[in-house]
Parts: C-alpha cells; structure tokens; sequence
C-alpha cells in the first residue's frame, strides 16, 4: 500500500489556483484544454473513489469544460480528498474492482489512480504556470506502472508515445516522457 494523500494534496492545490482566464488553455493533453482536463480529474475523482469501495461506477466518461461545476475549486479538492481517503482502507487494495470500465484487482487500480493524479497534476500545472512536485517513493510507483505499458497500448488512449528523456533524467522527467509527456512542454 501507498498513500495517495501527499499528490492528491498537490492536485487540489494546483485545482484552487486554477484562475477563469485558464480554462480555455492548451494541455500537454492534446485533446484537452485546462477546463476540460479539470472535467476530467473531477470525473476520475468520482470513479477511483467508487472503485475503492467496490462499488464501480459506469458511464463516467468526463474531459468536458462544459460540464465543469461552478464551484470547481472547492468540489474537486474535495472529491481528491475522498479519493485519497478511500484508498487509506485495506480493502481497497484486496480483490478485483472496477473502473473506467475496466476489471483491475485493487493493487492496480491504486497505481492508475496515483498516474491520473500525478500525470494529469503536472499537465495541469505546467498548462497554468504552476509548480508540480511529487514524492520520490510515488513517483516510484507510477514510473513502474507507465514501464508496464506495452507498445502496443500507446496509441493515445492511454498512453502516447514514449518521449525519449534519457537515462539519467529525473525520475518524474522519466516518468513523463513514458506517458507521452514532453518533460519541457511549454518552454518552446
């Protein structure tokens, strides 16, 4: 087990930083702009919080700015929090769930929870100009989940393709470039 807290946190405070006059920015999620990522973490919030309770919810497809609450900057640190807490119990990690429509035992289910807050906090960040920083034994965590991934699944529906960054990058520069992250988005 893990705890998701400490980059939940950082999520949620990115999430509250957030200004108006940024949710029509570009992501490194090319598909994405700042208000439909946000869409996005407000849905995967909702649905890893279910999947920790074995309750999967279906049908939770998200990565729309139109359906962003009003009140965003409160529900979605909020929701982050509920995910971070639903992940602290036991039988969270015990077992098959499911979600995204996909069966995962619970072990797996925590990793791609941690990469979709780690991932897309730094997208968020670095689309508004913020810092985004993540623990060296979570950012572990999700380095080994993104070196799980084939190939043959980096075809933009989970993962892009791998960005070479170097061997000797840092680790969170590592993690980026196997999800499909340019580490250096945004710096021309």
């Amino acid at each position: 087990m893990f705890d998701l807290t400490p980059a939940a946190a950082r999520l949620a405070d990115v999430v509250r930083a957030v200004g108006d006059s940024d949710l029509e920015a570009p992501t490194p999620c090319p598909d994405y702009t700042v208000g439909d990522l946000l869409d996005h973490v407000n849905g995967l919030a909702v649905a890893f919080t279910m999947a920790a309770g074995k309750t999967p919810l279906e049908g939770t497809a998200s990565g729309d700015a139109s359906r962003l609450p009003d009140d965003f900057r409160e529900s979605i640190p909020a929701r982050l929090d509920e995910l971070a807490r639903a992940w602290r119990a036991h039988e969270a990690w015990e077992g098959m769930t499911r979600a995204g429509g996909v069966d995962l035992s619970g072990e797996v289910a925590a990793a791609v929870a941690l990469d979709e807050i780690v991932l897309h906090g730094w997208d968020l960040a670095k689309a508004t100009g913020q810092p985004f920083e993540v623990e060296e034994g979570l950012l572990q965590v999700v380095h080994g989940f993104v070196s799980s991934i084939g190939s043959d699944d980096r075809d933009g529906s989970l993962f892009g393709a791998a960005v070479e960054v170097g061997s000797n990058a840092p680790l969170f520069d590592r993690v980026l470039g196997l999800s499909g992250r340019n580490p250096r988005w945004g710096l021309g």
